[in-house]
């Protein structure tokens, strides 16, 4: 049986574009995964009870899929009546989702990517910016270069040789970066 496509490829990058901007710029940024492109749509729902629409009974959702522009896996989170929480699909479910995102990483070997849409941050999110690679520099350079993180190294040398995270890499500002000399 042939497969038919419904929409252009063109189409449907956009609609994948437009799906990771949600996740990170927008009401889905809780499920956003730093180094992994992530795309989906939250959604907030009120519940029917006697034919009536509820003030305070909702159905919270977001469904996701990553990476946004090879997707390998769909996530559908749906969380109903929710307790003690801000009554929002992101708020709720998006970070479900972001979860198990984080288990398929390592069960698929999801590759990182830093191609994707960098993430917009709030003043209550964590911050993370991109690191340079400092392979080939000395211990007092690479020191320079990674101001304001944390820096654990070995070996007998003052030459970096390997550095993890990779350069080009999202780390969390204030991070640890391990740097081994020789």
């Amino acid at each position: 049986m042939a497969v038919k496509n419904v929409i252009s490829t063109e189409t449907s990058e956009l609609v994948r574009y437009a799906l990771e901007s949600v996740v990170a710029k927008g009401s889905g940024h809780n499920a956003y995964i730093e180094n992994y492109r992530v795309g989906g749509k939250t959604g907030t729902a009120q519940t029917v009870e006697n034919g009536v629409y509820s003030d305070s009974k909702y159905i919270l959702s977001f469904i996701g899929f990553m990476p946004a522009d090879d997707p390998e896996i769909v996530v559908y989170v749906a969380v109903e009546n929710a307790k003690n929480v801000v009554q929002y699909g992101g708020t709720v479910a998006a970070p479900i989702a972001r979860n198990i995102f984080l288990s398929a990483i390592d069960i698929l070997d999801i590759e990182s990517d830093t191609e994707g849409i960098p993430k917009e941050y709030t003043w209550l999110d964590a911050k993370y910016i991109t690191i340079p690679d400092v392979t080939g520099l000395s211990l007092d350079e690479a020191k320079s270069a990674l101001k304001g993180f944390n820096i654990e190294y070995s070996g007998n040398g003052d030459t970096v040789i390997y550095q993890t995270p990779n350069g080009g890499m999202y780390v969390k500002e204030g991070g640890t970066i391990v740097l081994m000399l020789n």
